[in-house]
């Protein structure tokens, strides 16, 4: 019987202490729903780096970061080091004249010199901007590079690697800004070395950063504009530590002891660097950056890590869980140092799917004897980024739980679904040097409007809290004007497919009938098809087992069903990978439904003219 019929009480798992707050909520006349926590958010502290003060103070040798060096060997940064060289940076970076009109930006991935200029701009009080690196090292249009230096007109640019990001530089960094490089060179451009920063004296830093109050701006992140030119979100030091005190209450544990992340996540994202980081900061952990990533040629890094260093709670997005499932089934040196302490699993960036979420479980059972308590929810950079914690009793795929302490959530219906708007100290104010996406992405009460959909799991009994149900924009309507909604079906499909199936987009609009393009996972199917790793994808897809397994897939997903609103008609593979350049995917890996059907509008077509190359027939044998 699957995970997602019982309740976790009936099962065994590992000791967790986790929030039990009950949700309140009201069904109000127009239809709208207002949800909340039974549970007031407590006290936090003013600025993010006070818990860096705090921390030097009280545990000053305990490793607050640590990256592996040329070497292979762990460097490790206390809290003490980090403030030392937080209070030098932070000094030279006020010397410059920088400012929220002129603030750092950072060019760089996870790394122990991203991490000071972190600290040492909060300090300063100046805010920092985390910029994908896919910006300047895949993308070969440097547009949302060139929109993000316009939108923020930084006073400084920080590139962890000169040579690296010289043609980006080189393209859109205006000649007059200061770059500062930890290593390489930008031809024709006077660079400051990281080095310098570090040998400023502080003289006046310690009464700046006491003038810093908790509504200033610590950072910006940019939304992935995926479908538009990304949008600037101003994170202050009051979003930041208030969301960060929500995650405490929601997981006590972290504050009883201190957690230890292994992590690749981008620290350009929300999830990455404001939820993983700060709940190392916050809480007095130590944070272990991960060089791996969940991809055939990078995971290797990963799991070597995690051989090495047991984290007490593991963060990964869903592809990465899967990866790490398959490995730990197989590596027993692995499992033992995985499993040694962890207490909590956590995904977010899409849905694990449940057949995934299974075979985690499984995994974890037959090694511990016991499971481990895994946990999702909803957030958004505009949001800091946590609203919504699974802490209920239920545990299945696409649960989000109830609201976060001192988070408000209003359900307005929206063409048959509900959306989920957001209201609290953890929400942006409204997006940097723009007033009109401002006062769109507000409703008069100053709710923040998501777009996310959200639903009870029973409607007779609204304390079991909310599932995720898709976006309010991806849905359409077909020629009949039958309603489809996308997330569920995409959902199913992901989950029904595994391990082949990478993402899926769905099209009809204004047609008569559903189709889905699916991006494969062309490693899994060259196993399944018996061919090289390297045999064109094309090749791959268009073989007979890979071909064999999609039809079954397409003949299963249209098992019992009636109408045409969850019926799929047609089906294909995509060997073309999804585009960061033209916005379809994130560099964390998130689909653009919108994004990816304007870009193959051809593909489209030929699906629905039955002429796709790449085509699948229904089969009907099960497979």
């Amino acid at each position: 019987m699957p995970i997602a019929s019982k309740h976790a009480t009936a099962l065994r798992y590992r000791a967790v202490d986790i929030g039990q707050a009950e949700l309140r909520y009201q069904h109000r006349l127009d239809g709208s729903w207002l949800l909340g926590s039974s549970e007031p958010l407590g006290p936090y502290p003013a600025r993010l780096f006070d818990c860096l003060l705090q921390g030097a103070a009280s545990h000053p040798q305990r490793t607050l970061v640590a990256r592996r060096g040329a070497d292979g060997q762990w460097q490790h940064i206390s809290y003490a080091d980090m403030l030392q060289r937080a209070r030098a940076i932070g000094q030279a970076l006020r010397d410059r004249g920088l400012s929220p009109q002129q603030p750092l930006l950072i060019l760089s991935g996870n790394d122990l010199e991203h991490l000071q200029l972190a600290m040492g701009a909060m300090l300063a009080g100046v805010p920092y901007c985390p910029v994908s690196p896919a910006y300047s090292l895949l993308a070969n249009n440097p547009d949302k590079l060139a929109h993000i230096i316009a939108k923020l007109t930084p006073g400084l640019v920080y590139a962890s690697d000169g040579n690296a990001y010289a043609r980006a530089i080189l393209q859109v960094v205006p000649a007059e800004l200061e770059l500062v490089l930890a290593s390489g060179e930008v031809p024709g451009r006077r660079c400051s070395r990281f080095a310098s920063l570090l040998d400023t004296e502080p003289r006046d830093i310690d009464q700046q950063a006491a003038n810093v109050t908790a509504d200033d701006i610590a950072k910006f992140l940019f939304t992935s504009g995926s479908t538009k030119l990304p949008k600037a979100v101003p994170c202050t030091h009051r979003m930041l530590c208030s969301n960060q005190q929500m995650l405490r209450q929601t997981m006590p544990f972290f504050g009883s002891e201190p957690p230890v992340l292994v992590d690749w996540l981008p620290w350009n994202h929300t999830f990455g660097g404001s939820h993983n980081v700060g709940i190392a900061l916050y809480n007095g952990g130590s944070y272990y950056i991960d060089d791996g990533k969940p991809t055939e040629r990078d995971f290797a890094a990963t799991l070597a890590n995690l051989r090495e260093i047991s984290p007490t709670v593991y963060f990964n997005v869903p592809k990465g869980w899967e990866m790490l499932t398959e490995a730990l089934e197989e590596d027993a040196a692995l499992r033992d140092s995985f499993f040694a302490r962890v207490k909590l699993f956590f995904f977010a960036g899409a849905g694990l799917s449940q057949a995934a979420w299974d075979r985690l479980e499984r995994v974890s059972e037959q090694h511990c004897g016991e499971r481990i308590r895994i946990m999702a929810g909803l957030g958004m950079t505009e949001t800091s980024p946590s609203c919504t914690f699974a802490t209920g009793s239920l545990m299945m795929a696409g649960y989000v739980g109830q609201p976060a302490p001192g988070v408000e959530v209003k359900l307005v219906p929206s063409d048959g679904k509900l959306e989920a708007r957001f209201r609290g100290p953890h929400v942006m104010g409204g997006y940097w040097r723009d007033a009109e996406l401002t006062a769109a992405a507000f409703d008069e009460d100053g709710f923040y409007c998501s777009g996310d959909a959200l639903r009870f799991v029973n409607p007779e009994e609204p304390a079991l809290g909310l599932m995720f149900d898709g976006r309010i924009t991806e849905d359409f309507k077909l020629s009949s004007g039958t309603f489809v909604s996308v997330g569920p079906l995409r959902a199913r499909i992901i989950s029904d497919g595994a391990p082949y199936v990478q993402d899926a987009v769905i099209t009809g609009l204004n047609r008569d009938d559903i189709g889905v393009m699916i991006f494969p996972r062309l490693d899994q199917c060259a196993r399944l098809a018996a061919l090289p790793a390297n045999t064109p994808a094309a090749t791959v897809l268009a073989s007979d087992a890979v071909q064999a397994f999609f039809g079954c897939l397409l003949q299963q997903l249209n098992r019992g069903v009636t109408g045409s609103a969850t019926r799929i008609a047609r089906l294909c593979l995509l060997d073309e990978p999804p585009s960061i350049d033209h916005g379809e995917i994130t560099d964390k890996g998130s689909i653009n439904q919108r994004a990816v059907l304007a870009r193959r509008s051809q593909a489209v077509e030929a699906l629905y003219l039955e002429q796709h190359p790449l085509q699948v027939r229904p089969v009907p044998s099960a497979h």
